[in-house]
């Protein structure tokens, strides 16, 4: 007897019913071709996982060569849900052969009824999903992991669209009235405040771009890279109260501190709390903290003098020297990381050594007893200590004069009458000259011990200096001596302007005037560090300052030349100083002969020079360092965002604007052609 095979039931039009997932094939006559996005299949498949499907697919039987039904159906409508529980049914989270809610559909077109849901429906205005994100999140307690994995987006998109759900329902408005784009809105959601992204909205002129939003919203505020906020960091700022502004659409470098007031005040706080630490393990007699340096207040700065260690001091540093050299020496040729027990040995070594160095200069008692501290903020954020400052009223008082019968006063064993001028106590002839200027008369005054007349002294010393002017110019080494006596008698103290007999007077530029914060920069610390190296070892007393000199190793001698020749360099150029032209031309010279690079000193950002020249200017330089691709992707925008790509762009490229590029010495000349060629001005 033959069995015949039984036709599998085609469900009727219109019919639901449920259909294992593999039995489900997709459409010959689907109207999309283009497949869905993997992340499109994402958010459907998390979707489905956490509320089922919501929407019914609609199919019809497959039919095979001979009109007859395989127990397959196709999908016409919901491709992209039958794609998301294969997904599902790969990750082992369903079955493949999970029941699937579908509607059967044989009267109308396939190809018709696929291009009617994907032509005729309306998606959700992106207000709507940015407000209905927001309610999950208060109204449910929804985190933005928990909305995340429910919608099948990352928590940082989430993120952003409950930012976007926050802006002002105002704004939001007009929003969907068309009169604000996304990325409008989006500038907007910097902040939270819908008091004031009203009132930066009605504030706007005709130009609305989201750059000018941002700036405006934020003009108030500090950024994160401020040193300001290095220095008092996020944590302490956010648990006194202080809101930080982040700005999920851009990069915002750790975002903007709202508060600037609180911010200034949580510096000073932090600042004056260093101060009163270093008041009292020193001694000094008054600090004061400020946020910004003042080059110096104007006051008279005393520096520390060399100690003599104890020998308890100097067995200590031995020993640790000794050890330290041990050490070296038998991990030097070492191929692997040092054990965590050497490693710290060696930083205790280093620190022990650096503690007893420290001791090697001190503070006498009396300045520290008149002395005080200035305790700034440093560019990098760091806390910067300036010690041996002496106030006007803490001077050492002046030698006391002896007032006499006559009105005239002695200092020093200098007699000085009421109008200032110097007196020797002897007779004066009509006129008011002192006597001894006359020449003397008869064998008694000639023996009677007065002192040389005065005009006779200066022709006698006229002589003296021009026989030390031809001796001193065929001694260069002597000449050096002198010359940087003069100049160091008359920057490292004070009334050292008569300590030397040569006329030379070293000035020196305040360039504070000229760049705002230029005195914290890091060249600039620098070179107070220097400066206050030479100070410690400079003696006490001025009249000792020769002797000192004259003993130092001629490769001292000339360090100490060169920073006090250093600090009299100008090349400040001002745009009323033409005929200052060959100075500025001799300032070049002198950059190429000390090899100057002005990389380790300088970097286009916006501050320092993008955003204070022409938009063709930034595209220059941006050009001028990487070519005209580079120049040309930023061409478009607008000189505040151009700005900010420009610095990102040419950070590490080394570039240079003109004026600060050092010509390259002619003996470098034919080894290899500079970067960034001098342009003709």
């Amino acid at each position: 007897m033959t069995t015949k095979t039984q036709t599998p039931t085609v469900p009727e039009h219109g019919e639901t019913v449920f259909i294992p997932l593999n039995k489900l094939k997709k459409h010959p006559q689907n109207a999309r071709k283009t497949p869905h996005s993997e992340a499109s299949i994402e958010a459907k498949a998390a979707s489905i996982a956490a509320k089922g499907i919501l929407q019914n697919l609609v199919v019809e039987p497959e039919l095979d060569a001979e009109g007859e039904p395989t127990g397959c159906y196709l999908v016409s409508v919901g491709e992209g849900r039958r794609l998301a529980q294969l997904l599902r049914a790969k990750r082992k989270e369903i079955k493949r052969t999970e029941p699937i809610r579908c509607v059967i559909d044989t009267a109308n077109d396939p190809a018709e009824i696929s291009l009617d849901e994907n032509v005729t429906r309306e998606d959700l205005h992106p207000a709507d999903q940015f407000e209905r994100f927001r309610e999950l999140a208060e109204t449910r307690g929804c985190g933005a992991e928990e909305i995340a994995a429910r919608f099948g987006v990352t928590a940082h998109v989430v993120k952003q669209r409950l930012r976007l759900g926050a802006v002002s329902p105002k704004l939001m408005q007009v929003y969907r009235d068309g009169d604000l784009t996304l990325d409008q809105l989006m500038a907007f959601a910097i902040t939270e405040d819908h008091a004031r992204q009203e009132q930066v909205y009605e504030n706007l002129s005709y130009n609305r771009e989201p750059w000018i939003i941002r700036r405006d919203l934020t003009a108030s505020n500090v950024a994160a890279t401020d040193r300001r906020a290095i220095l008092v960091g996020a944590e302490a700022y956010t648990e006194a109260g202080g809101t930080i502004i982040r700005d999920l659409f851009t990069q915002d470098r750790g975002g903007f501190y709202e508060d600037a007031t609180l911010l200034d005040r949580l510096a000073l706080d932090k600042l004056e709390g260093i101060a009163a630490q270093v008041q009292e393990a020193e001694g000094w007699k008054w600090v004061s903290a400020r946020i910004d340096w003042l080059h110096a207040h104007g006051l008279r700065r005393t520096y520390p003098q060399p100690v003599k260690l104890s020998e308890e001091d100097e067995a200590a540093h031995a020993a640790a020297q000794e050890e330290l050299e041990r050490l070296s020496v038998e991990w030097e040729d070492a191929d692997v990381d040092l054990p965590p027990e050497v490693d710290q040995r060696f930083a205790e070594l280093e620190a022990e050594i650096e503690r007893i160095d420290g001791k090697r200069h001190a503070y006498e008692a009396d300045e520290i007893a008149r002395g005080g501290v200035f305790v700034v903020l440093n560019h990098d954020g760091e806390a910067r200590i300036e010690r041996g400052f002496i106030r006007p009223e803490d001077e050492a008082p002046e030698p006391e004069e002896e007032e006499a019968e006559d009105g005239s006063t002695v200092t020093d064993g200098v007699r000085v009458n009421a109008h200032g001028e110097v007196m020797d106590g002897g007779e004066h002839d009509g006129d008011g000259h002192p006597a001894c200027d006359q020449e003397p008369e008869g064998e008694d005054a000639e023996e009677d011990g007065k002192p040389l007349s005065d005009s006779l002294i200066r022709d006698l010393t006229a002589y003296r200096t021009l026989a030390l002017r031809l001796a001193l110019g065929e001694q260069p080494d002597m000449a050096l001596i002198a010359v940087t006596h003069a100049l160091a008698a008359q920057t490292f103290y004070r009334g050292g302007g008569d300590a030397h007999c040569l006329e030379i007077r070293p000035t020196s530029g305040y360039l504070a005037s000229h760049a705002d914060g230029i005195e914290d920069t890091a060249a600039a610390k620098a070179l107070e560090d220097r400066h206050a190296g030479w100070a410690a070892d400079m003696p006490r007393d001025v009249a000792e300052l020769w002797g000192f000199i004259a003993g130092l190793d001629h490769a001292s001698v000339m360090a100490l030349f060169a920073h006090c020749a250093s600090l009299t360099v100008n090349a400040v150029k001002q745009p009323w100083e033409a005929h200052k032209r060959h100075a500025h031309e001799t300032a070049g010279k002198l950059a190429t002969a000390v090899a100057l690079d002005m990389t380790a000193h300088w970097m286009p950002t916006v501050r320092a020079y993008l955003g204070r020249v022409t938009k063709a200017q930034i595209l220059a330089a941006v050009r001028d360092a990487l070519g005209d691709e580079a120049a040309d992707q930023i061409a478009d925008r607008k000189k505040p965002e151009m700005a900010e790509a420009a610095e990102q762009l040419l950070a590490g490229t080394g570039w240079l604007p003109p004026v600060l590029r050092t010509e390259r010495p002619a003996w470098l000349a034919d080894e290899q052609p500079e970067a960034f060629p001098v342009a003709a001005e």
